[in-house]
């Protein structure tokens, strides 16, 4: 398996695992019930999975000489200084620390289908 296809894989894991994480915290936001632990693990666990698809596409740029499409790259560093910005204002807007969290999962989980659009025109 190619570092190209871990990558390719890996932004499946990240747009999904957004996605998914972002629509549990929206839905947290009105049912109480959906609140707990396992939220924020998932979350940031989805939010990780940014970091790792930005390195492996770091890697295939520096290390392997792919060009990567223009704004692919743009859109993977705007996904991971948008998870830092969320994080950053976790504090400032607790009461509503469910809508941030899951309209960011959704923000990211955009960023990440742009870019595999850019990647692979239809």
């Amino acid at each position: 398996m190619t570092l190209r296809t871990v990558h390719e894989w890996w932004a499946w894991v990240m747009v999904v695992s957004n996605g998914l994480a972002g629509a549990w915290a929206l839905g947290a936001h009105r049912l109480p019930m959906l609140r707990g632990r396992a939220l924020w693990w998932f979350t940031a666990a989805a939010q990780i999975a940014v970091s790792v698809q930005v390195t492996l596409g770091a890697i295939m740029i520096g290390g392997q000489g792919i060009e990567a499409p223009p704004f692919h790259v743009f859109y993977g560093f705007v996904a991971l200084m948008a998870v830092g910005i969320i994080y950053s204002y976790r504090q400032q807007v607790a009461a509503y620390r469910y809508l941030l969290y899951g309209l960011g999962g959704l923000f990211l989980m955009g960023l990440g289908i742009r870019a595999m659009f850019l990647a692979h025109p239809v």
